[in-house]
């Protein structure tokens, strides 16, 4: 005699949209301007003083311990009309960067800086193939998408991926001499818009594009962070290296590649020298410390 069984119950058949995504660290940019004119008129011994506060504050806050993941902070001088100073924040929550903001606003040498603009982001792995995966395994298990088990299975998988993957959200600011930082969106427009792309196609495109920045490993190291809800543009992206020319190199032969060229919008850009907070004064003297 032949057992029949109940069919087993199908989940829409339809994979979701929305990719996966695991978050670390929430990462503050802060743009100065000094002002000159008012810092120049100061006498030498409030100069120094002023500076060596500030410096102390900074030392402490440019230590990293990876036990922990506080998090820490990184200053640099940056290059062109768009600011003096520019200060990266790594903090394990939005809280704790607003302490950090807070810290600095309550030095001396809060004075005499004007904040030109800011940003505000979070560390973000994109899982586009992972994604791909979980959700149509969890389809072929017949559950449903966007219900409860299939949250709790979800949540299950990212806690995994984020114990993995902890060295990546949860980095060391890089220690390269140099630093530019952009916002960027993906095109949503009348002719183009990436988010009407199906999540299989934005899942090649998005490995086609990881493959350039692969040919570069060693040269220059790359920080992505998500902004959406949270700033102006959607994503924040970090290049750190000792040569400042990879960054031409990199994003120019990126503009090639079909999820930049057809999709990309860029915000300002902002290139930075590092600068130790232990030489903060010197900077302040309006000489740049040497590597």
């Amino acid at each position: 005699m032949t057992t029949t069984h109940p069919p087993r119950p199908q989940a829409a058949t339809e994979v979701p949209a929305v990719p996966l995504t695991t978050e670390g660290y929430s990462v503050l940019h802060q743009m100065m301007r000094l002002r000159w004119p008012a810092w120049r008129a100061l006498p030498a011994a409030d100069k120094s003083a002023i500076a060596k506060e500030a410096s102390d504050a900074l030392s402490a806050m440019e230590q990293h311990d990876e036990k922990t993941s506080a998090g820490q902070s990184a200053l640099f001088s940056l290059i062109g009309h768009k600011g003096d100073l520019m200060l990266i924040h790594f903090r394990e929550s939005f809280a704790a960067l607003n302490q950090a903001e807070l810290q600095l606003a309550n030095l001396r040498l809060s004075d005499y800086l004007e904040p030109t603009t800011s940003y505000l982001s979070i560390i973000e792995l994109g899982l586009y193939d992972s994604t791909l995966k979980i959700y149509k395994e969890l389809i072929d298990q017949g559950i449903e998408p966007h219900s409860e088990q299939w949250k709790a299975e979800i949540a299950c998988k990212l806690d995994r991926h984020k114990e993995a993957m902890h060295p990546r959200l949860y980095p060391e600011i890089p220690p390269q001499r140099y630093a530019c930082f952009y916002p960027m969106d993906r095109r949503r427009g009348e002719d183009k818009n990436w988010y009407k792309l199906s999540i299989e196609e934005r899942a090649r495109q998005m490995a086609d594009h990881g493959m350039i920045g692969r040919r570069y490993a060693g040269q220059v190291k790359q920080i992505i962070s998500g902004s959406i809800g949270f700033d102006d543009w959607e994503w924040g992206v970090d290049l750190f290296a000792d040569d400042p020319l990879v960054f031409k190199k990199l994003i120019y032969e990126m503009r090639f590649d079909e999820v930049s060229a057809v999709y990309a919008l860029f915000g300002h850009f902002y290139v930075g020298v590092r600068v130790p907070a232990a030489q903060l004064e010197k900077l302040l003297a309006g000489e740049l410390p040497e590597k």
